[in-house]
């Protein structure tokens, strides 16, 4: 495989939650800015084609990210005027999940409870989804998730705002542009706080931690070729696979979509 696991700060177990919410706020962000919601709305559309639930799973949710505005969007025609999103996390955002459950909008929820993308429960019947986040993933565990997915006969989609096309030794690049960046739309994030300003522009720990790991996310990143090996004895006649590159703002996006059999 092309991908490097290193790490990143936000998966460590020690890492402060505190921050890792504000990171994940900024994320959210920087998605809107992307366009990935409408990237990614033709590709849920097709995932839902394959199951009998109106419902998306999305696992490694942090403050909700871009499948709260997909399902907004879906909402809007009257197949799927009944869709409902559940969101999900190994670190759950806990004020999100509050904002989220709180909300008088009983088409959205948020899990509270750690939730393993490898090891979800047959009995959450939906399309699951995880955005920007399957390169956190060993081999061993990303190949787990795709494999219980097609196990519990579920479709799952997955989507990187990368393809990790670069030569290797641009990687690095992308850490002082990133620091840069986060200057520039940390005004953006909603909800702004305090703690999101000072330790942006004050005390810029927020900018380190952010451009480490976008560098590293890229480095990390599953490219289609290492998708093929990930789900290499995973396809049957019950169960399919789809891969391909889409365009977008920043360059290319890879996605994987299993799919079973059409209902």
């Amino acid at each position: 495989m092309k991908r490097i696991h290193l790490f990143e700060f936000e998966d460590l177990a020690w890492f402060p939650d505190w921050i890792r919410v504000l990171m994940t706020r900024y994320i959210m962000t920087f998605h809107k800015i992307l366009g990935t919601a409408n990237l990614l709305f033709p590709l849920v559309e097709k995932g839902l084609k394959h199951t009998a639930y109106k419902v998306i799973l999305d696992l490694c949710s942090g403050s909700g990210g871009p499948m709260i505005d997909v399902t907004q969007s879906l909402k809007k025609s009257q197949e799927y005027e009944d869709l409902k999103l559940i969101l999900s996390d190994l670190y759950p955002n806990l004020s999100a999940a509050d904002h989220f459950n709180n909300v008088e909008n009983p088409h959205i929820e948020y899990i509270t409870t750690p939730l393993d993308a490898s090891n979800v429960s047959k009995d959450l019947k939906a399309l699951r989804t995880m955005v920007s986040s399957l390169h956190h993933m060993k081999p061993i565990v990303a190949r787990q998730i795709l494999q219980n997915a097609k196990e519990s006969n579920q479709p799952i989609l997955i989507f990187e705002i990368s393809d990790n096309g670069h030569p290797i030794f641009l990687w690095w690049l992308a850490i002082p542009f990133a620091f840069i960046t986060t200057l520039f739309v940390t005004p953006m994030v909603r909800p702004m706080t305090w703690q999101q300003l000072v330790f942006t522009y004050l005390i810029p720990i927020l900018p380190l931690f952010i451009a480490w790991d976008g560098a590293v996310s890229n480095a990390r990143t599953y490219t289609l070729e290492d998708m093929d090996i990930l789900i290499q004895g995973l396809s049957d006649e019950n169960y399919q696979w789809e891969k391909g590159k889409i365009k977008g703002k920043g360059g290319n996006k890879v996605y994987l979509l299993g799919k079973p059999a059409p209902i």
